[in-house]
């Protein structure tokens, strides 16, 4: 079901299911800047200074959930999303697509539809639309913006043993101010753990190959999003498909798809799949980890992101 709602002031739209709402602002965007399960708090991030307000000349954080195009090289990525946006509804009343105008200095076009699977499961479709009259080389790249009081989990690929294989399965990606002993930095066997209530400085690094998903872990609930690797493809930032940032309120999400020469008119897109899972312990322990949390995010890929999975145009 979709209603008309208002979120700090801006006219909205709430894509609401029997357990979720998902909140998408009119007046700015495109952007989910709320999503609650069973009437929980926000899981997503937001700067209350920033909200309501539309408008301003320089790009603003804000928070939720957004849509970019990598790689990050300034002024790119940092236009002003501050505008109305239109919106056509799905029929059913099951999703929406929302569409921003041309950006004025990429000549890109920003959209996303987002569907509902079930009451806890969702589809979003990246889409970035080459307006220019010259091809664009970029990398669609989504980026969820997680509460501060929360702790993510994102997960490494099996173990070979050494003399099964001698060659690297994956490279671990870190920025110029990158700090492995910055205690948000929460190393296990089989995943990588982010503290993030103990951010104090901006941390990120990138996996260029992994599982597919991250989750992270909050009181109101554990937001999980699978999107697809594509094996032997080309993506930006030494090979990134994931990237995760760190501050001193908030960790983003970052869904990369592969860098990809779009002609003019056409489009490069990428899919995610949310699912949103109520009462899972905190991943904070190995033990909890491989026994109770990890088994229940893989039966959500099997029962959700799977079944739904259709091929990806780029």
């Amino acid at each position: 079901m979709i209603t008309s709602t208002k979120f700090h002031g801006w006219n909205a739209l709430a894509l609401v299911t029997d357990r979720v709402e998902l909140i998408i602002p009119l007046d700015i965007g495109p952007r989910v800047i709320s999503c609650t399960l069973d009437g929980g708090p926000n899981l997503f991030a937001t700067v209350g200074t920033e909200l309501g307000k539309s408008g301003e000349k320089d790009w603003k954080i804000r928070g939720g959930h957004r849509l970019w195009h990598a790689p990050e090289v300034p002024p790119r990525n940092y236009q002003p999303d501050n505008a109305p946006i239109a919106v056509t509804k799905l029929p059913g009343g099951k999703g929406l697509r929302v569409e921003q105008p041309v950006e004025e200095k990429t000549g890109i076009r920003k959209s996303f539809t987002l569907e509902a699977l079930s009451d806890v499961d969702f589809k979003v479709t990246h889409t970035l639309k080459n307006e220019n009259m010259w091809a664009v080389e970029l990398s669609p790249w989504a980026l969820t913006v997680m509460g501060r009081n929360s702790y993510t989990a994102i997960p490494l690929n099996p173990k070979i043993p050494h003399g099964q294989t001698l060659v690297p399965d994956y490279a671990v990606v870190p920025w110029t101010y990158t700090d492995f002993t910055d205690p948000v930095w929460d190393w296990h066997r089989d995943y990588i753990g982010i503290r993030v209530d103990r951010g104090t400085s901006p941390q990120k690094l990138g996996l260029t190959s992994f599982p597919g998903w991250a989750a992270n872990w909050q009181k109101g609930g554990t937001f999980v999003k699978f999107w697809e690797v594509k094996a032997g493809a080309v993506y930006p930032d030494f090979g990134c498909a994931f990237e995760t940032y760190v501050c001193d309120f908030m960790n983003e999400l970052e869904s990369l798809g592969p860098l990809a020469k779009v002609e003019p008119g056409a489009t490069a897109t990428l899919i995610e799949y949310w699912g949103l899972l109520a009462d899972l312990p905190k991943p904070d322990k190995d033990g909890v980890f491989s026994e109770k949390f990890r088994p229940v995010i893989e039966a959500w890929l099997k029962k959700t992101a799977a079944e739904n999975r259709r091929p990806r145009s780029v």
